[in-house]
Formats: C-alpha cells, structure tokens, sequence
C-alpha cells in the first residue's frame, strides 16, 4: 500500500502513531518531521506527494499532505505521460489561468470566509458527491461500502441540512472517493496515459472518459436556474482551488512532473483500493 495514503487511513482508524513510529524506523530519513492535522478537513482529490532527500524535513501543510517518496517508477517511465508535447504547453496555460483568475478568488475566500462556514461549503458538495460515489460503489459491486455512502447520504441529507453538517462522519460513516474512471480501472481498464486539460487541470485517457457520466450524475444539473447553477459550481471550483494553497511552497523541481506523478500516485492508490506495492509492504 502506498505509504502517503496508508498513514492518513491509520488517522482514521486510531493507528497513526505506531504506524508513523514504524514508518520512519524503517527508513533512512532520520530528519523526516511529520505533524499530524486533523483529517476530516482533508479531501483526498486534494493530495500532493514529493520526494524527501535525506537532510531535508517535510512540512505539512493546512491540506494534510503526508509527504513520501513518489514511486520511482513515475519518474522514469515515459509510457505514463506519452503526450506530454500537448500537456506541458496546457499545464502552463492554466497556471497562466489560475494565477490572474482563480488562485485571487481563493485567496480571498480563505482569508475572508469564516472556518465554521468553509467547512460548511466543503460539506456540501462532498454530501452531492456521495451520490456519484454511490452510484460507482454499486458498478464496483462494493456493497458494504455502498450501504455506507448510502447510509452517510440519507443521514447528511436529511439531518445534516443538505449536507452542510457531516453528521454520518460522526457517527462513523466516513467518507470514500469513487467516480467512474476509477470504476473502469477497477473493471480492468488502463488509465490511458497521463493528461492535462484545459482549466480542469490532471487526468488521464481514462478519467477523461469516465468525466462524462460523472458530471451527468452531478445532481447540481438538477437545478433549473442557471444562475445558480453556475454559481455552485464556481465555489466547489473555488472551494477545491483553496485546498492546494498550502500544498503550493511544498512543490520542488519540476512543478509540471510533480503535479503529474502526484496525481497519478493518488489514482493508482484510489482505483487498487490502496492493494499497491511500496517499501512499507510489511504495515
């Protein structure tokens, strides 16, 4: 199991500190510095990976991001990344999009907007979410999981005022990521190679394609004005964008194939259900 998401899965299940002690008593970096931070603030979407040399300590951010080596075989493989003629140029472009637009408007939202209201919002569209990761349970045939996120949907929906409050995290039901690209790869299909879009930022061939049923079960189609239709959808964007502001001064040599191999670490891990080999195999 990938080291990054198997320590903040122990988070949750009240492990992390014999885990995190084993971590770094089997490895090399002695200066390696981890913080714990609460994890019910932490979208998964939202996780960034790096390389950590021996001298230098990692530092986590407001996001959560556990930082472990990325696996080698991201950054030497080229089949993972076989247009990357066309991705580098729209990686830039929109970072040239997001630094005169979208990162201003998070800034200001995070600064401005109060906690107990950003917490709210970042609710919200997990409890629209838990409707497409339900759907996906189901075309997995996870059904425990399924009479979870269902169990989470109903609770959140209803008692917990649309969602706004996450009351099923309290009582146990916690939260789990599924779309329909990771339903294709769990049915055996390959991701494709990596892929960078324009404005929607990293994908790959396949979750490209799994996009597509994905927003057509997004019930924020569901709502008549479009106004405000719209509306919701720039703040889960802006919602999503804060998340990754922290993550930001942790980006070291190439931000391009940091972004790429952190992303494609995190899909590996989320479509295996965490069965994916790493140096921590004996956890």
């Amino acid at each position: 199991m990938t080291t990054v998401f198997k320590l903040m899965n122990a988070k949750r299940t009240g492990r992390w500190k014999a885990l995190l002690q084993k971590a770094v008593h089997q490895t090399a970096w002695r200066n390696l510095a981890l913080r714990k931070v609460p994890l019910r603030n932490v979208a998964l979407r939202n996780v960034a990976v790096r390389n950590v040399a021996v001298h230098k300590c990692a530092q986590l951010s407001a996001l959560a991001l556990l930082l472990c080596p990325l696996h080698s075989s991201y950054a030497q493989t080229p089949d993972i990344d076989p247009w990357q003629a066309f991705n580098r140029p729209v990686f830039h472009f929109n970072r040239a999009v997001d630094g005169v637009v979208i990162k201003p408007i998070a800034l200001g939202y995070q600064r401005f907007l109060p906690a107990q209201a950003k917490t709210g919002v970042r609710n919200f569209f997990n409890n629209i979410d838990d409707v497409n990761v339900l759907v996906n349970d189901l075309l997995q045939l996870k059904m425990q999981q399924a009479l979870n996120d269902s169990g989470r949907l109903l609770l959140n929906s209803t008692v917990g005022l649309g969602g706004i409050f996450d009351v099923g995290e309290r009582m146990g039901l916690l939260k789990n990521y599924e779309d329909f690209g990771q339903t294709l790869g769990y049915w055996g299909v390959g991701d494709g190679g990596y892929l960078m879009l324009p404005i929607l930022g990293s994908s790959t061939l396949r979750d490209a394609v799994g996009s597509v049923p994905d927003y057509l079960l997004n019930p924020l189609r569901l709502v008549t004005d479009s106004k405000v239709r719209t509306s919701l959808l720039v703040l889960d964007m802006v919602d999503t964008r804060v998340g990754y502001l922290s993550a930001e001064v942790l980006i070291r040599g190439d931000e391009y194939s940091f972004v790429r191999n952190a992303y494609m670490q995190r899909r590996e891990y989320l479509v295996a259900d965490g069965m994916v080999q790493d140096e921590f195999d004996d956890f």
